[in-house]
């Protein structure tokens, strides 16, 4: 018999013979662990240890700590608080005894002298109840791992995309300060990610025919934000040696879920190739002799 093997109950009473007829009548109907505690201290001892509770069945009488004190200190803990616990009582048949034990976190109580079908029946039932929630919880779990292993792969694709595109990429807060770049970029300045990473644009970009590129960016800052988008200009990046290297400039915003712009993402072309070959191409026009 392997019925609710994986499960295991505390049975907690101050009466040896008490916790002796509950073992087995527990094992003639399934095959779950049974721990006991013959006193409140002992139970909340055993409940806090290692070993994982799902179901205490507890005494109301008891010398010391009654049952309704113990279940008060197993809802305080952390590691116990979730644990069903219904209580055994042969005394307190009242209203006022069923309110209490609700109050104190009791699922269910039964009366002495126990029904054994009862007992069992209800047991079962909530062995049931917890396997449902064991095999929600295991679906979510393989659920959030595909999830997060799609997730995992989707961002190695998209850096890989990032890192093998041929146009430098330039993330911005929206103050101007460089967040991310890709190998693009960092080859087209030569400078390191350490260096490039919290530096200001207006320290990197520079307006074609404008000294003051600290005012440029802030002037298409404002205006990204208010646009959310602008279109393509020529622009020159100042590299590390000094050199002002041409490109072609774009700037989307990113928005996050409250619809504030997070990050501005750029996208350059180096122009320098195009450039000379226009200049060669004018010199060689230049040079051909125009028949008199």
């Amino acid at each position: 018999m392997n019925r609710y093997s994986g499960f295991t109950l505390l049975a907690v009473d101050d009466h040896a013979h008490n916790l002796f007829t509950l073992r087995t009548l527990l094992l003639q109907h399934m095959d779950v662990t049974i721990l006991e505690a013959t006193s409140g201290q002992q139970a909340l001892d055993i409940a806090l240890g290692d070993t994982h509770i799902d179901l205490i069945i507890l005494d109301v009488q008891m010398p010391e700590m009654d049952g309704f004190q113990t279940a008060s200190m197993l809802k305080i803990r952390k590691k116990t608080r979730d644990i069903p616990i219904i209580f055994l009582t042969a005394a307190f048949k009242t209203q006022e005894f069923q309110q209490k034990g609700y109050e104190v976190g009791a699922l269910d109580y039964l009366l002495k002298p126990i029904d054994d079908n009862q007992l069992i029946n209800k047991i079962s039932t909530y062995f049931r109840l917890i396997e449902k929630e064991r095999n929600l919880n295991r679906v979510l779990e393989q659920k959030v791992a595909e999830r997060t292993a799609e997730l995992a792969q989707a961002k190695q694709h998209l850096e890989n995309i990032i890192n093998y595109m041929g146009e430098a990429l330039l993330v911005l807060s929206p103050d101007g300060k460089v967040r991310e770049v890709n190998p693009a970029l960092r080859r087209m300045l030569g400078y390191s990610d350490e260096e490039l990473l919290g530096m200001g644009i207006g320290d990197i970009f520079e307006e074609e025919g404008d000294e003051q590129a600290g005012a440029f960016m802030g002037t298409w800052l404002e205006a990204l934000i208010r646009v959310g988008a602008l279109n393509q200009i020529e622009a020159r990046f100042i590299t590390h040696d000094g050199r002002r290297i041409p490109i072609l400039f774009s700037r989307t915003a990113v928005k996050n879920e409250h619809g504030e712009i997070s990050d501005i993402l750029c996208i350059a072309k180096d122009m320098s190739g195009y450039i000379r070959q226009d200049e060669l191409s004018e010199d060689s026009a230049s040079s051909i002799d125009m028949p008199s």
